[in-house]
């Protein structure tokens, strides 16, 4: 098995959270990622020439860093206890309760006033429900409670996606995989070019429109991925009957969270049947804008690094870390801001310890930037709305072509746009005749 085929585990209990666990001691491993020590520091460069962020670093300080940052997750785990606890059961009692009480007041959604703050609440749980519980506890963060309400291997959470199928995709591919083009689907998902090492198509002109729509109906976009159906239209991964079995999953996953929002809550409602309907739509689209917007700001934005896929081969822990403080971004902001993005405001944090209790983020955060001062190593953050604009920037831009000497990004898309009408309507005419 090689490096890039290797599945870790970083959870609690052995659950398999899928992300690189601290290795052992012994001899160093030819194309292991369960290596600690080396020797020689290893770049494999990217075609575009982009500079190496860590050139100044040797393999005995990258390996000095990932003891260090050992050191501090084993500190904090160490520390888990009384009040970790009460915090998470606290967000997962004010979190149904918002949702009930929202539910209530839309069953008077007749009514204007009942509509907008139904409307609003239902919109916070969701997010809440997705970010702050969802997300985190399917990392494993709360399974050392062993309360089966909150376990990683119990929760399912309220998104078309199947848990099984997210806790594999962002679990154990992303975080294993992170930032590496080839290998982390998360970038683009699939749809998008967001590297200039990535070859350039007319199709990526439209890539602003595919994200937006995207955003709109994000949980069926992840559904989509999760399931693996762009890989499996191109006639790659899954077997047909795979294939089929898992999109059954997904399709009934859809059918009941359907039915529930559309159909059993307005039903509820009896007169206000179609404003609850209305209502829940739209708490569904604000989660969604919130979600990939939050998303879009721990990877996409200016000053986050991508990997060549031959980077990782023999990778060792210490460069993993790496990988994952030069490879997010964070945001700034209020503790109401970093509650309702489930804590990934602190992006950098998470990618390094992605079973840690959310809430110890923002404890470690300062610890953190303090030792990328001191390696020489950025810590890409900013507030939400420059880190959205910035990352929106990125796929505006990258869905033209790389710039050539004396040639522009829109002079060079245009000529190639050019070629492909003049081709088609070249062939036009014999498709016709042969007709």
């Amino acid at each position: 098995m090689t490096a890039t085929a290797e599945k870790f585990d970083l959870s609690i209990d052995g659950s398999a959270a899928g992300t690189p666990s601290a290795p052992a001691a012994g001899p160093r491993l030819v194309n292991s990622r369960l290596s600690t020590v080396t020797t020689q520091r290893r770049h494999v460069p990217k075609r575009s020439g982009k500079p190496d962020p860590a050139a100044h670093l040797t393999a005995e300080d990258i390996e000095a860093l990932g003891a260090e940052l050992d050191a501090l997750r084993q500190e904090v785990l160490g520390s888990r206890g009384a009040s970790d606890a009460a915090y998470i059961r606290k967000v997962l009692k004010w979190q149904r309760g918002l949702e009930m009480g929202s539910r209530a007041v839309l069953l008077f959604s007749l009514f204007p006033p009942a509509w907008l703050v139904g409307t609003a609440g239902l919109s916070v749980a969701k997010i809440l429900e997705n970010m702050e519980l969802g997300h985190n506890i399917m990392h494993g963060q709360w399974d050392w409670m062993r309360d089966p309400r909150i376990h990683s291997q119990e929760w399912e959470w309220d998104n078309a996606s199947p848990s099984e199928f997210w806790k594999h995709s962002h679990n154990e591919l992303h975080h294993t995989f992170t930032n590496v083009i080839g290998r982390d689907n998360d970038l683009g998902y699939g749809i998008m070019r967001v590297d200039e090492d990535q070859r350039w198509t007319p199709a990526y002109l439209g890539q602003p429109l595919y994200n937006f729509l995207n955003m709109l109906v994000f949980e069926y976009g992840i559904a989509a991925y999760d399931l693996e159906l762009g890989a499996y239209v191109k006639g790659r991964g899954k077997d047909k009957e795979t294939f089929r079995r898992d999109a059954t999953k997904v399709l009934r996953k859809i059918g009941r969270q359907a039915r529930k929002d559309y159909l059993l809550h307005p039903l509820l409602s009896g007169p206000s049947f179609f404003h609850t309907m209305g209502a829940n739509a739209v708490a569904n689209v604000v989660r969604n804008i919130w979600t990939h917007s939050v998303i879009m700001c721990g990877h996409f934005p200016e000053g986050v690094e991508t990997f060549a896929k031959d980077s990782i081969e023999g990778e060792t822990r210490g460069e993993w870390y790496l990988r994952q403080m030069v490879g997010s971004a964070n945001i700034s902001g209020s503790k109401a801001m970093h509650l309702m993005t489930g804590n990934l405001s602190h992006q950098i944090e998470h990618h390094l310890f992605p079973d840690l209790p959310s809430n110890r983020y923002a404890e470690i955060a300062p610890r953190i930037q303090e030792i990328c001062e001191r390696y020489g190593l950025s810590y890409t953050t900013g507030p939400l709305v420059k880190q959205v604009a910035s990352a929106w920037k990125q796929v505006v831009v990258l869905s033209l072509p790389n710039p050539e000497p004396g040639r522009t990004r829109v002079g060079i898309a245009a000529e190639a746009v050019g070629k492909r009408v003049r081709r088609r309507l070249r062939g036009r005419p014999a498709r016709a005749a042969r007709g």
